[in-house]
């Protein structure tokens, strides 16, 4: 990995570490940092929740407190969140180490081949259980659609993710290539506004990253998000949803909460900061595409094996 890009996230990284407020009623544990570093002192009757690494730390935590929050008021139970990769996740997922997470679509597809895990809720945006794959890059770039991104730089999230690392590895299958030779280099950022910086500060040539994060970035840093331009726009995806471990005691409990915040004043307000309409019990058709575009990726690979 380049240097220059290693600094500028460690950077970030300490920034966001050192400005996290500690006096939270959810606590928050970073899987990405050391051992040592981790709170382990969890109340027994804890409800563990994950959150693949769609935003970076400090961010993510923000974005889910509050309704994290009103969650464990409603249950009665403290909240421990644990953040990390898509990978990790699901892995604690899978051993139920974590009993509800929210997850990348992508996440939830290979996630479900376990068959442990079973589709809890999935937020309603614009009214539609949807969200795109955008191809970014920077806004001074003479790169104007997907095959000017030959033999250039590309930023990855995860390879979990759909939006941020099946899509364009899905249009370079359809090209009969692999990214490996299509790209001149390519990074993994592991969150969706690392990614954005990436472009933003010209660290890489080109990214792609989740419309919903990048459209909250639009309001909530549009300094960033107007040094970078979108190329292309991805068909809509199933939107990424909240699953649960199977032997979960509580997701009934839980559910009914998520579904009926759009009828209550306080998950009014909690849903508009969101930028959710509202949570649904959505049909697992809607991913698909994804399993589709799995196949497709797989299929080349072998053939290249």
């Amino acid at each position: 990995m380049n240097k220059k890009l290693i600094l500028y996230f460690l950077v970030l990284a300490i920034i966001n570490f050192s400005n996290c407020n500690k006096k939270k009623e959810v606590k928050n544990i970073n899987l990405s940092e050391p051992a040592e570093k981790i709170e382990t002192k969890i109340p027994q009757d804890a409800i563990n929740v994950g959150i693949g690494a769609i935003v970076s730390p400090k961010e993510g935590f923000l974005y889910y407190k509050e309704l994290l929050d009103y969650i464990s008021k409603k249950i009665s139970k403290p909240i421990v969140l644990k953040q990390g990769r898509y990978e990790e996740i699901n892995r604690l997922l899978k051993s139920n180490q974590i009993d509800l997470a929210f997850i990348c679509s992508g996440a939830y597809v290979e996630l479900q081949k376990a068959a442990q895990v079973e589709l809890l809720v999935a937020p309603l945006v614009n009214n539609k259980p949807e969200y795109y794959s955008y191809i970014i890059v920077h806004r001074d770039s003479e790169i104007e659609n997907f095959s000017d991104l030959k033999g250039k730089s590309f930023a990855f999230v995860d390879p979990l993710s759909n939006s941020g690392y099946l899509f364009p590895v899905y249009l370079v299958a359809k090209k009969g290539k692999t990214y490996q030779n299509y790209f001149s280099r390519t990074i993994f950022t592991y969150s969706h506004d690392n990614s954005i910086i990436a472009v933003a500060e010209k660290l890489i040539d080109a990214a792609a990253v989740d419309s919903l994060i990048y459209n909250w970035l639009s309001e909530t840093n549009p300094e960033l998000v107007s040094k970078t331009k979108i190329i292309l726009t991805s068909p809509p995806f199933g939107i990424p949803p909240v699953v649960v471990h199977k032997n979960f005691n509580l997701k009934k409990e839980i559910k009914k909460i998520f579904l009926e915040l759009d009828k209550e004043d306080e998950g009014k307000k909690i849903l508009a900061k969101l930028r959710i309409d509202k949570f649904i019990s959505p049909d697992d058709k809607i991913y698909d595409f994804i399993r589709e575009m799995k196949i497709k990726v797989n299929e080349l690979q072998r053939l290249n094996e």
